[in-house]
């Protein structure tokens, strides 16, 4: 099955119509991702139907969480080569997306991306999560914050619920075994000003990986305290 094709089917499973723009940017996108690996290391998974099942779809299958809305903004925290939130735009072409990365060669990369896909209301920036959340201008500023990193639940929280306005969501991209993680991150997310409002499982189309969206809602103001440096957040993790 050819990758126009899979992204079809793929969004069918979401109850997402694809038009043919759409199609031609994600294909644009994987071509211009392939090029730049050759560069710099943005992902092991090379062949185009990995790169649409695993990165694009799996991506697309935040919208899965139910709480992505037309206009909202959103934060991708720790982006890497973009995913979730190239694929959230270009489905969604409304929503007003940060793309945060800590490495400055990923950032080029993301802006070539953005100028040759032709996409608006969207800038990627360079820093680190801990610090960029002290910047008034983004703390507490957005609708959803989401991660598709591996970092620990407990971790994640204190790095992304902190740019989340009250009543904004943050959504984590977990993988399937990880019930035990989201159990013993309840305190911590408390602790942050959320409370985990849905778990829901996704997949992605002819593969066997199921992966858990964890929708935390966040309902009061996060400390100024948080989030704290790297090294404490890894050393000292809130319980």
């Amino acid at each position: 099955m050819d990758c126009k094709q899979l992204l079809v089917n793929g969004c069918k499973l979401y109850n997402i119509d694809i038009d043919q723009i759409q199609i031609e940017k994600f294909i644009a996108y994987k071509e211009i991702l392939k090029e730049w690996n050759e560069k710099i290391n943005l992902t092991a998974i090379v062949d185009d139907e990995g790169i649409v099942k695993k990165h694009f779809l799996d991506s697309i299958s935040i919208i899965s969480s139910n709480v992505i809305k037309e206009n909202c903004s959103i934060i991708d925290i720790g982006t890497g080569a973009g995913f979730p939130g190239v694929p959230l735009k270009i489905i969604m072409p409304s929503l007003k997306i940060v793309l945060l990365d800590s490495l400055n060669k990923r950032i080029k990369f993301l802006n070539e991306v953005i100028k040759e896909l032709g996409l608006n209301d969207i800038e990627a920036i360079h820093g680190r999560a801990e610090e960029i959340a002290k910047d008034i201008k983004y703390r507490e500023s957005f609708d959803i914050a989401t991660a598709r990193a591996v970092a620990n639940l407990t971790m994640l929280s204190e790095y992304c619920i902190p740019y989340v306005k009250v009543g904004g969501y943050f959504i984590a991209m977990k993988g399937p075994s990880s019930v035990d993680e989201i159990n013993e991150s309840k305190n911590a997310i408390g602790t942050l000003g959320g409370k985990i409002k849905d778990v829901i499982d996704t997949k992605i189309y002819e593969e066997d990986i199921n992966h858990k969206l964890v929708i935390v809602e966040k309902i009061k103001i996060t400390e100024k305290k948080y989030p704290r440096k790297s090294s404490q957040i890894e050393k000292k993790p809130i319980l």
